[in-house]
């Protein structure tokens, strides 16, 4: 029987699996948390250090007293619910009805505007009192609603909502069926990751938060939907908007905004 120990660096079988198991795991290393990562378009992954720390799973920056990191963008911190703004009194309307008389320049005496600015008679409470909240807080900005929106108080928001819900929507005249909307708004984009339009905004259901679009000036809408797709605006919840935007074409942006606009200012 051999006397030759096995496991020494005298035989070289036993050296050839040992430097060929650390020559796997040097490569294995270097592929996963150096290539991989770096390959990668996240800025996060930008530079050798970052990507092994990425891959890794550790933070980059370590501990180091009063550092604080400010959000590239301000979200909205609005909890939408389909219970909010239920349940409104006729004080709370009324109030709203003289905190309005502010907003008739860009909205109209009774919330329907002449010029491309939103129709906010029949909105939902919660959608005007979101976006309100929004402008105040930035997590949506405007040249003309954020300052508008900045001494308003809590009440006055809710009230503002509460009138503008309280006034009579106007019919939607539709002249073309229903059967004719873009293939958008009624079937979406399965493939794009693109939900029908009349999924959350009315048509086939309506989701709490997504305004009522019917009879919203075409340039609106356009400007809203451009706005969501380039991320000049932010304040969608869970970024579903976004989402959306970005993966629609012009054309099914154009489509979209015409067919909503129509549907109302077809029976004026």
């Amino acid at each position: 029987m051999s006397e030759e120990r096995l496991f020494t660096f005298r035989n070289r079988w036993f050296t050839v699996s040992v430097l060929g198991t650390i020559a796997i795991a040097v490569v294995s290393a270097l592929i996963g948390f150096v290539w991989l990562p770096s390959v990668q378009r996240d800025a996060s992954f930008t530079g050798i250090w970052n990507a092994i720390c990425s891959a890794a799973g550790v933070p980059r920056n370590w501990y180091a007293g009063d550092t604080t990191v400010e959000p590239k963008m301000k979200l909205t911190s609005v909890e939408v619910t389909p219970q909010l703004l239920v349940n409104v009194s006729a004080n709370s309307i009324g109030r709203g009805a003289t905190l309005a008389l502010r907003c008739t320049m860009c909205h109209g005496e009774r919330g329907m505007s002449d010029a491309n600015s939103p129709n906010l008679a029949g909105q939902y409470g919660s959608v005007i009192y979101k976006q309100l909240i929004d402008f105040q807080k930035g997590a949506r900005t405007n040249a003309v609603m954020s300052p508008m929106a900045m001494n308003l108080s809590d009440q006055d928001m809710r009230d503002l909502a509460a009138y503008y819900a309280s006034l009579p929507r106007p019919p939607a005249q539709r002249k073309v069926s229903d059967a004719l909307a873009p293939a958008i708004v009624a079937h979406g984009a399965p493939m794009r990751n693109i939900a029908p339009c009349a999924a959350c905004h009315g048509g086939i259901d309506n989701k709490a938060g997504s305004p009522w679009l019917d009879g919203l000036p075409a340039a609106y809408t356009k400007a809203q939907l451009v706005a969501f797709a380039n991320g000049t605006r932010t304040n969608d919840i869970n970024e579903v908007m976004r989402n959306v935007a970005r993966n629609m074409t012009a054309e099914e942006i154009d489509a979209a905004a015409m067919y909503y606009a129509r549907e109302l200012n077809a029976g004026r």
